[in-house]
């Protein structure tokens, strides 16, 4: 595991006690600002982390592809859509298609993706704290907090804004 995600596990379990408390208020009564302030806390967020230096999504996420991130995929790296399943993914017990390891067989040693502008659109939205109706992605939020320094980050200001509900 990289340094940097022991250190990220350590801090997302001592806080989920609470991150799990205004979770469940927050799914319980979404505030109509939500989605600004996550997105507001996203930019802000982004502004100091720089994933290249974490690359924890990566190392240890298995995102599921769809049959258009294959194509794609396939297509870039100039073989069969059916030779890069084959040598890359395998099915999972929902059915997905998902790289067959982890660390993602794209990422290189210096954290960069190899197949960055063609990456799986669930790398694309990945951490998911930039979308609409944050409220759906609580229990997501909640798991990737324990992955992305920048999803802790942001849920760590969420309970500022919002611990008094």
């Amino acid at each position: 595991m990289h340094d940097l995600s022991f250190g990220l596990a350590k801090k997302a379990k001592d806080a989920e006690r609470s991150t799990k408390a205004l979770f469940k208020k927050l799914k319980k009564k979404p505030p109509p600002d939500l989605d600004e302030i996550v997105h507001r806390l996203h930019h802000k967020t982004f502004e100091t982390i720089d994933c290249l230096d974490c690359a924890n999504c990566c190392r240890n996420l298995g995102p599921r592809l769809t049959d258009r991130d294959i194509e794609r995929l396939a297509g870039y790296l100039k073989i069969k859509p059916s030779v890069y399943t084959d040598r890359y993914l395998r099915i999972d017990e929902d059915g997905d298609y998902v790289f067959r390891e982890v660390p993602c067989p794209h990422l290189m040693q210096d954290n960069r993706c190899s197949v960055y502008d063609e990456r799986p659109k669930a790398c694309r939205e990945y951490p998911h704290t930039d979308r609409k109706k944050f409220y759906q992605l609580l229990e997501l939020s909640l798991k990737n907090t324990h992955i992305c320094p920048a999803v802790f980050e942001i849920v760590e200001e969420l309970k500022i804004s919002y611990g008094k509900m």
